[in-house]
């Protein structure tokens, strides 16, 4: 019989992202419902070994679900990768008398909760929180559909100044090993043409493509690149291979950052976070550990955290397909 759940504990690691905030609200508030009492941990896995945490109530989180980032504070403690440090958080919460722990954050975040499951069989649950939308077991990941939201504004914006001056821009956007972002924005934003590390499409069909935009009339091009793309070493390559090999285009380049990460939840970031903080706790009460929760066929589901780690997730080829359509 696995020891009954009385006190969970939860923390905000590795990069944040919209929706985190909800979610520890979603957390905490579940505790409370079900009279579990519920600790909150600051600055992530540094924030256990330095024992940095409070006891956090339904009134502690009011007012936060409207909010980015998260008011735990996140931070990568190179501490917790070492056998010593994993010793002295786990010390903390035992002296605690902290009984379960919920990790928000991504595949680093996993890593870290299954390696301290497995040496202490301390019981973790995670949600991913990461706006790259790149992890296994789950369609969405908290603040990918806010970071999708900021992007296609951005674009908006960028888009109004590249037809009044006829020109084009190369838009740089999140996404070091996957192109989610890049894809879903370029189709909803209008792109010309999409850059993504899954597809290498090289400097040929890119010139080809704007070669062919300007023969049907268009005077200005909007190109998004994930910042993982593999066709030049960075996007001011691209602008440069551009400026020398193409006549006729005023380049430009826009590098969006970390603004992507920024701003209030969406309101599909703010149910899912409430839904996967429920099931986060409620799973761990029903005696579940070492898993992450996530939504499958829009139910809230359970995938190892192993899975979540080691597995890639994979392009959606239909919208590969809709994109060349709608560049045409």
């Amino acid at each position: 019989m696995p020891k009954k759940i009385e006190k969970i504990a939860v923390l905000t690691s590795g990069g944040d992202a919209p929706g985190m905030n909800a979610a520890i609200r979603a957390v905490v508030r579940t505790c409370a419902y079900h009279n579990v009492e519920c600790y909150g941990v600051y600055q992530g896995y540094e924030g256990l070994i330095e024992g940095d945490f409070e006891i956090l109530n339904a009134r502690s989180v009011k007012g936060i679900i409207n909010k980015g980032g998260t008011f735990l504070k996140s931070a990568r403690s190179q501490k917790f990768r070492t056998k010593e440090g994993r010793q002295q958080a786990y010390d903390n919460l035992i002296k605690a008398n902290i009984d379960g722990l919920v990790v928000i954050g991504g595949d680093g975040s996993f890593t870290g909760a299954m390696i301290f499951n497995q040496e202490f069989e301390f019981p973790v649950m995670g949600i991913p929180g990461t706006i790259d939308n790149d992890i296994v077991g789950t369609t969405h990941t908290l603040g990918f559909d806010t970071a999708l939201n900021t992007v296609v504004d951005a674009i908006d914006k960028i888009r109004d100044t590249a037809s009044s001056h006829n020109r084009l821009f190369f838009i740089e956007v999140m996404g070091r090993d996957v192109g989610h972002i890049a894809l879903n924005t370029g189709i909803a934003g209008g792109a010309e043409e999409i850059l993504i590390p899954e597809e290498d499409l090289g400097l040929d069909r890119l010139v080809d493509s704007l070669n062919r935009s300007r023969k049907s009339g268009k005077s200005s091009s909007i190109v998004i690149v994930a910042e993982g793309d593999k066709i030049g070493k960075n996007i001011f390559e691209l602008k440069d291979f551009i400026d020398e090999n193409m006549e006729g285009y005023d380049v430009r380049v826009s590098v969006l950052g970390h603004m992507q990460r920024g701003g209030a939840p969406s309101c599909f970031d703010r149910v899912l976070a409430s839904r996967m903080g429920v099931k986060a706790v409620e799973s761990l009460l029903e005696g579940e550990t070492n898993y992450m929760v996530g939504l499958i066929n829009s139910k809230m589901e359970l995938t190892p955290l192993e899975k979540a780690i080691k597995g890639k997730t994979k392009i959606n080829l239909e919208l590969l397909r809709v994109s060349d359509i709608m560049s045409t």
